[in-house]
């Protein structure tokens, strides 16, 4: 401690703040909210405006300089709406992750201060406590009964004690017993540390940094990346056909070239990563009021796919407030000794503090006159927990409870009287009446004691010899509105999957009272006889999995997801780390220890079935408008850059500018940044979906035609009923262009006839906005800068006549659309077509 400049109670607090200056934060991978320079750098980033780049500097070399000035002024708007859009979910994401951050307990000025993990520094003393993180590698300064589980450092199952003391400093880390290491995950019992290194610098930072390891790849993010490869090839391709093409007919080189990158930006959604920030951080702020934290965005996605939901019943399906009905002794009368001794376990144990220790205590009260003299912790393979501990009067016992069968395997005798062998009979006894019990609903818990002489230590091999002592008996109702959520998530498509270390009988008669069928049912002892091959079959017919350990739920788990399905846990204790870690969705609540809410996507406010429902709802919305833009802008770009394309070959003139191109594309996306706070028809929401690549490129390509089909009958009006000039011919093209890019995105945006599902307000508001900046555009001005030329009623009737004609084949093709294509659209179903 001297060498960090630490004492017992610990840094002051200017003494840290100065610190936390020079070495930094504690964290693996240091990430600051970004700037305002940083998000508006990312706005022309992208490889979409690179090219408009590259277009305005081809313009000012062959010195068309207001082409040029055009160019950069649409950049410049794009990304100043992306910046504003973009830099306000960033803040709204960092404040909501700032509320389930990692914090841990520290001695600061003498005083016990809760703050930051990412705070702490060299020389801090940390509290340590059941089911904590180890936010930083240190020294222990003194432990009771700390057991702490290594195994993402190095890969061993059972947990190590750690305690005071000096090792070799040539030891290997598994054997460093006085050391903590960062990431590892306090099991059982208490200790206080000395932090000696962080962030970076630590061994999990250290294997971090060699790793780099990415996070997995969301089926989401796996379709927007192939997305964007098949945008890249369609749009090389595009640039370099239409540029030959005009040029072998004789049109101005640069004119070509700048109508061919114009084209080639036009087709792609260049404001698709601002929309999904957008989407994501609002429907982030929406689950947020729900009670739901989103801790990573991208899971936002998953949660909306969510076929199965795997969850404990405590606290989860039942009210979680424990009590204790009564003791009974062997015979199954009324006994007050099963409670006393009960609750000198409870009282002076370190371990694992369970809603069943409370409730005993609160029952039994103070017991006073017991000296604990040594611990043996609870672990979850042998379910019980035992102290030794001295009375005032000299007796010495070791009393032990837990789960009642294996209690009965470390006793030889019933009562504490003249003792009774508990032979096989006796033990079958014993086990009816707690089958008995457990079917009626009660939880049931065995005790057992016996007489030991004090020793330097004890462990689970003192644990034998035993007499029984009796049955403790609890009562966990179900929740009040328990039925009613598991209802609500069935008809959400959500299959529950109850996953319990509790008894068959307990858990059928608690399955029942809620609505969930109870006759499917596995053991952990039938789950250890099974294979992988085995239990990916019986996983998906299974809805209750009893008396399981956590390795047992990681791996029932891994097997549902096997099968193809989207599959969330919900846990909230250090047993439940590795299922949360190996879902799809992680799911966690926020008074959950550290671990489980470090490995969840989502942290609830409430231990609430009813606060996860409004989530996944939430969820399959943002999930919805973000398709909605993909869909909308996708169907109406596709068909209208082809037909311009097609167009440029047979005009004797460029159909638009590049300008006009890149103005009417920019105008068209100014609805799109609304989208996010859309309504979505409940039809949309009602069932699980995914993206599909495969039915969205179908989509694109039926609307895409529909939309060429009435492109080219405007340009047949133009040229044959209007005979238009190019100005005529531009202005009149850019107006029916940008109207049916308007339009699409208000019939598209629902499978409803479109005039039965009413749009959200702002997505209203800009939309009409922009439909009458699009008529008065001619009339302005400046219209001659960028190309246009005032209409005249007759041309602009005929326009919206055909537009008018357009709404009416888009509504009648979505209706044929999804009458033969169900699949298409707002994502697949899961188990259709689109990938997993």
């Amino acid at each position: 401690m001297a060498v960090l400049g630490s004492t017992g109670t610990g840094l002051s607090a200017e003494e840290s703040s100065q610190r936390l200056q020079e070495i930094g934060p504690n964290l693996v991978n240091p990430h600051r909210q970004s700037g305002v320079g940083v998000v508006l750098l990312r706005q022309v980033r992208s490889p979409l405006v690179l090219i408009l780049i590259f277009a305005a500097v081809v313009s000012a070399l062959v010195t068309e300089w207001f082409d040029a000035a055009i160019i950069l002024a649409i950049v410049l708007g794009s990304a100043l709406l992306g910046f504003l859009q973009e830099f306000r979910a960033s803040a709204a994401v960092a404040a909501l992750q700032a509320r389930v951050q990692l914090r841990a307990r520290v001695r600061r000025d003498g005083e016990t201060r809760v703050v930051p993990a990412a705070d702490l520094v060299p020389g801090d003393v940390v509290l340590l406590g059941t089911g904590n993180l180890v936010p930083a590698d240190g020294r222990v300064l003194s432990s009771t009964d700390c057991w702490v589980s290594e195994a993402i450092l190095t890969g061993e199952t059972y947990p190590v004690e750690k305690k005071l003391g000096v090792v070799p400093a040539d030891t290997v880390l598994a054997a460093r017993t006085n050391s903590v290491w960062m990431g590892t995950t306090v099991r059982s019992g208490t200790a206080e540390m000395l932090v000696v290194t962080t962030g970076g610098r630590t061994v999990y930072g250290g294997v971090a940094a060699r790793l780099a390891l990415r996070p997995p790849e969301t089926a989401f993010e796996r379709g927007i990346r192939q997305f964007g490869y098949l945008l890249t090839q369609v749009m090389v391709v595009l640039v370099l056909v239409v540029f030959a093409a005009n040029v072998f007919l004789d049109k101005p080189p640069v004119d070509s070239l700048l109508f061919a990158i114009a084209l080639a930006v036009g087709i792609a959604p260049e404001l698709l990563p601002v929309i999904m920030a957008i989407n994501m951080a609002h429907g982030a702020r929406r689950m947020a009021a729900r009670g739901v934290i989103v801790r990573q965005l991208n899971a936002i996605e998953n949660l909306g796919s969510m076929e199965i939901l795997c969850t404990d019943k405590t606290g989860t399906l039942t009210e979680g407030s424990v009590t204790l009905e009564g003791g009974y002794g062997p015979e199954g009368s009324s006994s007050r000794q099963p409670v006393t001794l009960a609750a000198v376990n409870a009282q002076l144990q370190a371990g694992l503090t369970s809603p069943l220790d409370q409730a005993l205590l609160a029952a039994a009260g103070s017991v006073d006159g017991w000296e604990k003299l040594a611990e043996i912790p609870f672990d979850f393979f042998r379910k019980r927990l035992s102290i030794v501990a001295r009375h005032g009067d000299g007796r010495t016992l070791l009393i032990c409870k837990g789960a009642l069968e294996r209690v009965l395997d470390v006793c030889q005798s019933v009562g504490t009287g003249p003792p009774v062998p508990l032979d096989s009979l006796v033990r079958a006894e014993l086990v009816r009446r707690f089958e008995e019990w457990s079917t009626d609903g009660w939880r049931v818990l065995g005790v057992a004691c016996k007489a030991v002489v004090p020793t330097e230590s004890f462990g689970p091999s003192d644990e034998e010899a035993l007499s029984f002592i009796g049955y403790l008996r609890f009562a966990d109702p179900p929740k009040p509105d328990a039925a009613r959520a598991v209802a609500d998530l069935r008809s959400l498509g959500v299959e529950i999957k109850v996953i319990s270390g509790d008894v068959a009988e307990v858990t059928s008669h608690m399955a029942g009272l809620v609505g969930l069928a109870a006759d499917r049912m596995l053991t952990g002892r039938q789950l250890n006889e099974m294979s992988d091959e085995a239990l990916w079959h019986a996983a998906q017919l299974t809805n209750l999995f009893v008396e399981v350990d956590p390795t047992h739920k990681e791996r029932i788990v891994a097997a549902l997801r096997r099968t193809g399905k989207v599959v969330g846990f919900m846990g909230d204790g250090v047993n439940d780390a590795p299922a949360l870690h190996s879902a799809d969705v992680g799911i966690s609540v926020d008074s959950a220890v550290d671990v489980a809410r470090e490995a969840a996507s989502f942290v609830l406010i409430r231990h609430d079935l009813a606060v996860l429902r409004d989530g996944i709802v939430e969820g399959r919305r943002t999930f919805a408008n973000t398709i909605k833009y993909i869909i909308t802008t996708e169907s109406a770009n596709f068909g209208n850059m082809l037909s311009m394309a097609a167009a440029s070959f047979f005009l004797p003139f460029l159909p638009l500018l590049a300008t006009q191109v890149l103005l009417n594309n920019f105008l068209s996306d100014f609805p799109a940044t609304t989208i996010a706070t859309d309504r979505v028809d409940p039809e949309m929401v009602a069932r699980p979906e995914r993206w599909d690549m495969r039915s969205i490129r179908r989509f694109m390509i039926v609307f895409g035609a529909v939309s060429s089909l009435f492109d080219f009958a405007t340009f047949g009006a133009l040229l044959w009923v209007f005979s238009a000039s190019a100005e005529t011919f531009r202005t009149g093209w850019f107006v029916e262009s940008l109207l049916t890019e308007l339009v699409i995105a208000l019939i598209l945006r629902t499978r409803r006839p479109f005039f039965r599902s009413k749009p959200g307000r702002l997505l209203a508001a800009s939309t009409i906005a922009v439909t009458a900046l699009t008529f008065a555009l001619p009339f302005m001005p400046f219209a001659q800068l960028f190309g246009f030329v005032p209409l005249s009623p007759g041309l602009l009737l005929a326009l919206l006549m055909i537009t008018a004609a357009y709404v009416v084949a888009t509504e009648a093709a979505k209706r044929f659309v999804y009458r033969k294509l169900p699949a298409v659209g707002f994502g697949a179903r899961p188990g259709g077509q689109g990938p997993s």
